[in-house]
């Protein structure tokens, strides 16, 4: 299980890396050390043998390498041949090259024996008269060998003590450096049990430095978890609200459903009821096809016809249609549409957009009120106002009033003009078609919905494309 953490692992890396790196250094170090030796050692061996040569040369007959005695250093002449001519008085043993070859043209360097004693020998060649001699020269090696052996002692000494310090030192970085993932994980493993919890689940996740990329990572999660827990509230939410709409015309049906089965009816009793059924099966369509629409907006895939419209004929058509329901309360339908606006989009959802305000302002207007509808274009916008004598909307739920199923208590500051989808249904196919809504209202003086459109959906501007499809979310 220890081998398997991340912690483990980067300290097995960083202490691999390391002993690598210093390997490589002491045999680097170890080598230049050794081949700098060895150089000093020739150019000294070199150094020795000029004066002796220089002897030889100009008494060829006298015999000056037989009467050397230099301790330290050791003599002799050959031939070409590797044949002894003179040696030094303190060579007690034979010199052996160890395949070195006399016959040479150059200074030759090497390792030779004498006896049981390592040597470093220079073998240089020089004329003497008419012949080729070679003048050996060696000096022992037991103090640059004792350099270098130490040398290596104290790398193989130091090695592991490296190692073991490398590791101690990563094993400690790297967990103070792993520390905040742990309380990450721990307070994430914590939320997770906490997901189902009414109250929420997510709280800020420690920070520890605001720089760091572990810090980066916590605010990047906090974030995140503050937006999960958001829309979890808000399906939550959701889905209480959806149950609730449902439940009521599921109960009408139920209850009709039973109260017809129960005896025998007669057949203007079964139309009424009949007539019943329609109303509420109208009421659960409406909430589905909502619903559906606001799925489809929230997904991003809400798809809206470009069609060559005027937004003046689609704005008649749906006062047209309600203006029953306006008489019904003596309540006027003033228009105010006058000039011609063509527009690119999607027929039915505006036709939609615009019933959903006239039937709210119609809904939430006392009797014998107006409701305004006017028709404007400025500044490359399109403004469409519905504006209402109704009951209003306190300050305190205007900023919510676009929530699905939302309701203010009517006891305290009147209704919304929503208490349902309408509204947020209406915002979805706004937002689709690149505009926003505005709203202005006070409790108890009526209500001023405005829905502004891009002017650039013009359709003289897509008369070239009449039957493009556009997919926006």
């Amino acid at each position: 299980m220890i081998a398997k953490t991340l912690r483990f692992r980067m300290m097995l890396l960083f202490t691999t890396v390391v002993g690598v790196l210093l390997a490589a250094s002491y045999l680097a170090f170890f080598g230049l050390l050794s081949h700098a030796v060895r150089t000093q050692l020739n150019r000294q061996l070199l150094e020795t043998a000029r004066p002796v040569i220089a002897d030889i040369i100009t008494e060829p007959d006298a015999q000056d390498v037989n009467r050397l005695d230099i301790p330290g250093e050791f003599f002799e002449l050959l031939d070409p041949a590797g044949q002894v001519l003179q040696r030094s008085k303190n060579v007690t043993a034979p010199i052996e090259l160890n395949g070195i070859n006399p016959a040479i043209s150059h200074p030759t360097f090497g390792s030779a024996t004498i006896g049981h004693e390592s040597i470093r020998v220079a073998l240089v060649p020089f004329q003497q008269g008419k012949r080729t001699r070679v003048l050996l020269v060696a000096i022992p090696t037991l103090g640059t060998n004792s350099v270098l052996d130490g040398f290596g002692k104290v790398a193989l000494l130091l090695f592991p003590l490296s190692l073991a310090l490398t590791a101690s030192i990563s094993a400690f970085y790297v967990g103070r450096s792993l520390a905040p993932i742990k309380a990450l994980t721990r307070h994430a493993a914590l939320m997770a049990r906490r997901v189902t919890n009414q109250n929420g689940f997510w709280s800020p996740l420690p920070v520890s430095s605001p720089y760091d990329e572990l810090s980066r990572l916590a605010e990047t999660f906090n974030h995140l978890f503050q937006g999960i827990d958001s829309a979890v509230r808000q399906l939550r939410q959701f889905v209480t609200d959806a149950s609730h709409e449902l439940r009521t015309p599921l109960s009408v049906l139920h209850g009709e459903t039973e109260l017809l089965l129960s005896k025998p009816r007669n057949a203007e009793e079964y139309r009424k009821t009949l007539s019943d059924f329609g109303d509420e099966f109208k009421k659960l369509t409406r909430i589905v096809e909502g619903l559906f629409t606001l799925s489809m907006a929230d997904a991003g895939q809400l798809q809206l016809m470009s069609e060559p419209l005027y937004i003046n004929e689609v704005l008649e058509e749906a006062c047209a249609l309600v203006t029953s329901r306006a008489l019904a309360k003596k309540i006027a339908i003033v228009r105010e549409l006058n000039e011609e606006l063509p527009y690119s989009g999607d027929e039915a959802f505006l036709h939609q957009l615009f019933l959903i305000f006239l039937d709210n302002a119609i809904k939430y207007s006392p009797e014998a009120t107006q409701v305004r509808v006017t028709l404007e274009q400025e500044a490359g916008k399109i403004r469409v106002h519905f504006e209402d004598q109704g009951i209003g909307i306190s300050s305190a739920h205007l900023p919510f009033i676009f929530e699905r199923f939302y309701r203010a208590d009517p006891h305290n500051s009147g209704e919304t003009h929503s208490g349902g989808l309408g509204l947020a249904i209406a915002q979805a196919i706004v937002r689709a078609q690149g505009g926003v809504i505005e709203c202005r209202s006070a409790s108890g003086a009526g209500s001023t919905f405005t829905v502004v459109l891009p002017a650039t959906h013009a359709a003289s501007n897509l008369k070239s494309k009449p039957e493009q499809k556009l997919i926006l979310g």
